[in-house]
């Protein structure tokens, strides 16, 4: 039987990829046309995530799912972390990210920076309750200038040594098995199996 999750995200990247790490787990993943405005003010991924999931199922009025992700950097103490979507402004592009990355790093002259990437991820009932949740972490180094063409965000940074590329440069089934979203979004679904 299919289970129906809606997802609480406008990223379409990042719904696409939820609905592909998902589908094979029976669930299919509906994407809203509206979504409230929810100020993500968390000191961590998870309190981000939890937030969003409740905000969004309260306003939809079924169970949402909701995740908060990002790059940490060691030796930028963690940064961009909670603040990676934004981290060169409000507006930024993954490219203006992506440039002040490549830019801190460089000043600070490191070859092969350690980095990971995290996901938390959360469903929420409309009623507040927290129904399941789960984190993914996944382990690299940063390389630049950027290559590949596929993924989105850091992918073109992010250097995973068990695959030997880049992230942008595996098919997405591969790159959805060893993400930090296909981790945290398997483990979510186990925990929403035994709800």
């Amino acid at each position: 039987m299919t289970r129906a999750l809606t997802v609480a995200s406008t990223n379409r990247h990042k719904a696409r990829e939820i609905a592909e790490i998902l589908a094979p787990l029976g669930f299919e993943v509906l994407s809203p046309e509206t979504l409230p405005e929810v100020i993500e003010d968390g000191a961590t991924f998870a309190e981000n995530a939890r937030k969003k999931a409740v905000e969004s199922a309260a306003f939809l009025g079924v169970p949402a799912l909701a995740d908060d992700s990002g790059l940490v950097v060691e030796v930028l103490d963690g940064a961009p972390g909670i603040r990676s979507a934004r981290f060169a402004g409000p507006s930024a592009t993954s490219a203006d990210n992506n440039a002040l990355l490549i830019e801190r790093l460089e000043a600070l002259g490191v070859v092969d920076p350690k980095a990971a990437f995290v996901c938390h991820a959360v469903v929420a009932d409309p009623d507040g309750r927290i129904v399941a949740e789960a984190t993914g972490r996944v382990e690299g180094v940063l390389r630049w200038p950027g290559a590949g063409g596929g993924g989105f965000g850091y992918d073109p940074l992010f250097h995973h040594p068990p695959s030997d590329c880049r992230f942008s440069e595996l098919p997405p089934g591969r790159k959805n098995e060893v993400s930090h979203r296909g981790r945290a979004l398997r483990a979510l679904a186990a925990a929403l199996a035994d709800a």
